[in-house]
């Protein structure tokens, strides 16, 4: 059984915080346990291994009220302001568990796909090779290089996801793009405005213009729903 944890909103140190507990206190047997959030306001997190000062503005972040945290999983930096964030638990006993790494990124982003398909009618796949950086700083951004089994329409990255795996089960911290990035917010907080912006915008899609707050809830109610089938057939 799938076991859906719908914790609201909290800051950016709250919501990964909590998913590093989870995952400290997740246990073999574990029911697999889809964690729902959101942020109190726009925020970003970087994975593990991630300076964001190299990356980002510092003072512009600040001044623009962009809340920050580090996430206990690996990858780029995310921005979650025109996002859903989720997360995914699933414990090594289950029977959908791989100690194949890219195996557990089919079988969430597999999820993904199912959701963008019904929910904004978008043919969306999981991309079979990672596509080339187009400069040395966009492998640390999540949206601008697509890389293998994210989800991605007509080559433009819908989601994205970093995850971190231990003895006990994994961590799966993904990302739904919603809405298109304000690229005059990316232009302040952003160090290498060019190759970076110019990644983000050869290689990101999104379905919506704007993102009411109902969209949220009603994607999350459908990425349980297909959690829970996945989990289940």
């Amino acid at each position: 059984m799938l076991q859906v944890l719908d914790t609201g909103f909290d800051t950016a140190s709250g919501n990964m915080l909590l998913d590093a507990k989870l995952l400290e206190n997740l246990k073999i047997d574990s029911d697999p346990i889809l964690h729902l959030y959101q942020w109190s306001r726009p925020s970003a997190t970087f994975g593990h291994f991630i300076q964001p000062e190299k990356y980002l503005n510092l003072e512009a972040c600040g001044q623009e009220n962009l809340d920050m945290a580090r996430r206990s999983t690996g990858g780029g930096i995310t921005f979650h302001i025109w996002d859903l964030a989720f997360s995914f638990l699933m414990p090594a006993s289950h029977p959908k568990f791989s100690e194949n790494t890219l195996a557990n990124y089919h079988f969430v982003n597999s999820v993904v796909i199912e959701v963008v398909k019904d929910y904004f009618n978008e043919s969306a796949a999981l991309i079979s090779e990672s596509e080339q950086a187009k400069g040395p700083d966009c492998q640390n951004f999540c949206m601008a290089r697509p890389t293998q089994y994210d989800v991605v329409y007509q080559g433009r990255k819908v989601a994205g996801a970093a995850q971190r795996r231990k003895k006990q089960g994994y961590l799966h911290q993904g990302t739904i793009a919603l809405a298109r990035p304000d690229f005059s917010f990316l232009k302040k907080v952003l160090l290498n405005t060019e190759d970076v912006l110019t990644a983000m915008m050869d290689y990101s899609f999104a379905p919506l213009e704007t993102i009411e707050a109902q969209t949220r809830t009603d994607v999350q109610q459908l990425l349980a729903a297909k959690f829970h089938k996945a989990i289940e057939g």
